[in-house]
């Protein structure tokens, strides 16, 4: 199997990246003109909480159509949502929240009806051995602290902002990251004593941080959809993706990570 590639696309390449689309310079995206066979490659733009998960699932779908690469650009929804709304050429879109999807199906990015195929919620993530003995949101409004959030325009933000509002808690961050991984890396070196990211991402990182469960957390589950984009220059292979990331297969993937069923 070719190696993958996982990259984030920034901001000023979406331009240079679009035009290249629209010079027709994506040849080698396109999926083969005879037979059912997959081929080519195929973009995904996924929230950055689905980093592990759709890396395996990218791998597993690649086994399964040898003439496929899977390439991904993880990131924070509302910027991916952008970036798609700005001509940036790709294949699938996967978002942690419908607001960040729905923004895209307004610019007719989206044309078919997104399907939620995850659901996630929040979770306190402090340091190994939790130095600052955190206890619950609540120490999120004290001074002492170092704590981290996620900006509020980005799902894992606009999440803590309804959880905190349901705990009568006004939180002191002292940094807002562009992108849940930004905030556990954070607490993984230990720059800041709490963060809230999601369950899943506490999962992930293994003995490196550990969990608090909150109740308030069930305030705001978010859904994630997915859907195949309107422009995909390898439709056939977008249509066949999303349908995998909904597969049984798929399905016991997310479960393994942390990932509640829709």
């Amino acid at each position: 199997m070719r190696s993958r590639r996982i990259r984030s696309l920034s901001m000023t390449a979406v331009a240079g990246l679009a035009a290249l689309a629209l010079a027709g310079c994506s040849d080698d995206k396109a999926a083969p003109s005879g037979g059912g066979e997959l081929g080519g490659t195929v973009t995904v733009f996924a929230a950055a909480s689905l980093t592990e998960t759709f890396t395996e699932l990218g791998k597993q779908f690649e086994a399964a159509h040898p003439g496929v690469e899977v390439v991904y650009s993880f990131g924070a929804s509302s910027a991916l949502a952008e970036q798609i709304n700005q001509g940036a050429p790709a294949d699938v879109f996967a978002s942690a929240a419908p607001k960040n999807m729905q923004q895209v199906r307004d610019k007719g990015e989206v044309t078919v009806a997104p399907v939620t195929f995850v659901r996630n919620r929040l979770e306190i993530a402090v340091p190994k051995g939790n130095p600052a003995h955190i206890t619950g949101l609540a120490d999120f409004g004290k001074a002492e602290p170092k704590i981290a959030l996620c900006a509020e325009q980005v799902p894992c933000g606009a999440a803590a902002k309804t959880v905190f509002a349901a705990a009568g808690v006004d939180p002191k961050p002292d940094t807002r990251e562009a992108d849940v991984k930004a905030v556990l890396t954070k607490v993984k070196l230990g720059e800041v004593d709490a963060a809230l990211v999601y369950r899943t991402d506490v999962k992930a990182a293994g003995d490196q941080v550990e969990g608090i469960d909150f109740a308030e957390a069930a305030q705001a589950v978010n859904d994630y959809p997915v859907a195949p984009l309107a422009h995909a220059p390898n439709a056939t292979a977008a249509a066949a993706f999303v349908d995998f990331v909904r597969s049984d297969q798929a399905r016991a993937v997310f479960a393994g990570a942390g990932f509640d069923a829709p």
